[in-house]
């Protein structure tokens, strides 16, 4: 009896193995001609920066972006006075912890400042579809970058020319848990070939605010904060890599000094002992509880530290 079952099974397998279910074609994939994969189409975001969007965009910003983002959470903004001391264009080279990374900086821009920055978005996510493409270019006037290859609708070089400030993520997409992931080295590449200052931009307590999968700030308005460091600029016998490893490192620093103080910051670089923005090689777990505490917060309970 069980052989005869068996026996039913198999045959049925063996039918629905041949069985046209669907549409499946009678000639195999290897056998079919071959058709070139169609080109993938980019938003077009040059609408975004012409007067009438502008005009839109700082209405956007102003009277509605800047007021919520306020109601969701405490920003506290440090070295805008860095700003005084270069002429744009220049790179905003951020670390990305959270949605929230653009709107706080762009919030904390200067008026003239802010009008004229543009924020390289993945072209993947923020352009996948054409509501969320319309969105982040009206508000944010963002531009697709393509992070597995492909055509652009504008170049960075483009915005450059153009005379455009920009803020660039380098590690290409948010972290997982709080923590700097490694920079790409498009930022760097982009400031060496068209000799733009680079201005480092770090941001914490936004992983606290809003984490990756979050769709909106936690409540209680937690604080965070932004600072902006000295411009940097690569040297003439310097590469781009080269340039990339001082522009981590600078970003290193400003996270030691929101952290603790500017001294501490400066000693610490003179000893060589800035800590890694990757943060310690410790359980994961223990790497989100420890990002998920908000910057000047008094709140959580201090009993033990979380990477000791």
């Amino acid at each position: 009896m069980n052989n005869l079952v068996r026996g039913g099974v198999d045959d049925v397998r063996l039918v629905a193995r041949g069985w046209r279910w669907g549409r499946r074609p009678l000639v195999p994939r290897s056998a079919e001609p071959y058709v070139p994969v169609k080109e993938q189409t980019v938003f077009p975001t040059a609408w975004s920066r012409r007067p009438a969007a502008r005009a839109v965009r700082e209405v956007v910003q102003t009277a509605g972006l800047a007021p919520l983002f306020r109601s969701q959470v405490r920003p506290h903004v440090e070295g805008l006075d860095v700003l005084d001391r270069v002429e744009p264009p220049v790179l905003f080279v951020a670390n990305h912890a959270s949605h929230l990374d653009t709107p706080l900086l762009l919030c904390s821009l200067p008026t003239p400042w802010r009008r004229t920055t543009a924020v390289a978005a993945a072209a993947d996510y923020f352009f996948d579809t054409w509501w969320r493409a319309v969105g982040s270019a009206l508000a944010f006037n963002t531009f697709p970058i393509e992070r597995r290859g492909g055509a652009l609708s504008a170049t960075p070089g483009d915005l450059l020319r153009e005379g455009w400030s920009l803020v660039v993520f380098p590690e290409g997409t948010r972290s997982s848990d709080g923590w700097v992931g490694t920079f790409r080295g498009g930022a760097a590449r982009l400031a060496t070939e068209y000799g733009v200052p680079v201005v480092p931009v770090v941001h914490r307590g936004t992983f606290a605010a809003m984490p990756r999968g979050q769709g909106w700030p936690s409540p209680g308005r937690k604080p965070v904060t932004v600072r902006f460091g000295e411009p940097l600029r690569a040297r003439d016998d310097e590469t781009a890599s080269e340039f990339g490893v001082r522009i981590r490192a600078a970003v290193a620093t400003l996270l030691d000094e929101d952290a603790t103080t500017w001294w501490e910051a400066r000693c610490r670089i003179a000893n060589e002992t800035t800590p890694d923005p990757a943060g310690p090689r410790v359980a994961q777990w223990r790497r989100v509880w420890a990002q998920s505490q908000s910057p000047m917060s008094t709140t959580r309970p201090r009993a033990w530290h979380p990477l000791r």
